[in-house]
């Protein structure tokens, strides 16, 4: 009997099971694929975004700095007109100053009008010399710098205290160490030490001449740099006492602690009580009421002792702080601006060249 012949086709079972598994490599393959790519996308936006903000920045930036430049022409145009001004009234004194020297002395009414006109022209050009004097910054002899301050200089009564303990000596903890163990001249001349001084000198020679003022040096106690005088005020009128005032002051030594609250309790003894006061320190107390006589002091502490010397000063009298470095007193400059605030004083921390 003869075998039917089979009829070939062409997808067979085999072949669909190759189709199926090539279909699903290359599904795979494509997620794979895509999967690697997302990322690459997302950054691209992002550094597409972070492009567009820092051109934004630039322009804002460049737009500021015309504004600046705007602006400093603007003064260089108004100093240069008051510088132009004072020239021209110096010109005019001189002028009138020949007229009066070639006057008959029997004219007695033509000189007194140019007399008169001559102290006019005096107090115009005195104006402008203050008006260049509170410029924010100008140089003053040997290169000194006076800057806009904001220091509040009215009262009839103003103290100075001045902190004369052993972290005077300089801004960081070891070369406070090293100084400390040298003499007593090197340590006078201590950078620090003498900006504290011609600071305190700055203050009392723009006090007003009718007023009095009283200068404490402090470490863990305090007493005024004029002996016998600690709880009485002193005339500023009196030229010999503003001098022997900053001289004590020179004369000492930086040593010891600090306690704020010794300072401030000592205020209670000046009759009548200060009406400004003027704070020269460079860090946060580090004694109490009750002094210590070893071991170190915590931060916490320190805040502490702080806290305690502003209870006992009150709210009554504003105080100026004038704030230089210390290494590692972290707290001191939030401390003493929330002194400068509840006191309605001022803060102010100087650069190294003023006054």
């Amino acid at each position: 009997m003869a075998r039917k012949q089979r009829i070939g086709t062409t997808f067979s079972l085999s072949f669909l099971d190759i189709m199926s598994c090539g279909l699903g490599a290359t599904v795979l393959l494509f997620l794979i694929v895509r999967h690697n790519i997302d990322p690459v996308v997302q950054v691209s936006t992002d550094l597409n975004a972070e492009t567009e903000m820092l051109q934004e920045e630039i322009r804002i930036g460049e737009e500021n700095l015309v504004r600046i430049r705007n602006t400093i022409s603007d003064i260089d145009d108004q100093l240069a007109q008051a510088t132009g001004l004072a020239r021209q009234i110096q010109d005019e004194i001189e002028n009138l100053q020949r007229q009066i020297e070639q006057l008959d002395p029997n004219a007695v009414e033509s000189l007194a009008e140019l007399e008169q006109r001559l102290a006019e022209l005096e107090s115009q050009r005195s104006l402008l010399q203050q008006a260049g004097g509170d410029r924010v910054r100008q140089y003053v002899g040997e290169g000194q710098r006076q800057y806009l301050t904001g220091i509040k200089m009215g009262g009839q009564r103003t103290l100075i205290l001045v902190d004369r303990s052993a972290s005077m000596l300089d801004e960081t903890i070891v070369n406070v160490v090293i100084r400390r163990n040298q003499s007593d001249e090197i340590k006078r001349q201590s950078p620090k030490w003498q900006q504290a001084v011609d600071i305190a000198d700055w203050i009392i020679t723009n006090l007003e001449p009718d007023t009095r003022f009283q200068l404490y040096s402090f470490n863990v106690e305090a007493e005024s740099t004029v002996p016998g005088t600690t709880d009485s005020w002193l005339p500023v009128s009196e030229e010999v006492v503003l001098n022997g005032a900053i001289q004590g002051l020179r004369g000492q030594l930086p040593e010891k602690g600090t306690s704020l609250i010794n300072v401030f309790s000592r205020i209670s003894n000046l009759n009548p009580q200060p009406d400004n006061i003027f704070l020269i320190t460079d860090g946060l107390p580090t004694q109490g009421k009750l002094l210590l006589t070893n071991g170190s002091v915590s931060g916490r502490e320190r805040v502490a002792y702080f806290n305690e010397a502003l209870d006992e000063l009150g709210q009554n009298i504003p105080v100026n702080v004038l704030l230089l470095p210390m290494e590692g007193d972290y707290f001191a400059a939030s401390a003493f601006w929330t002194m400068a605030v509840r006191t309605r004083g001022s803060f102010l921390t100087p650069s190294r060249d003023w006054p």
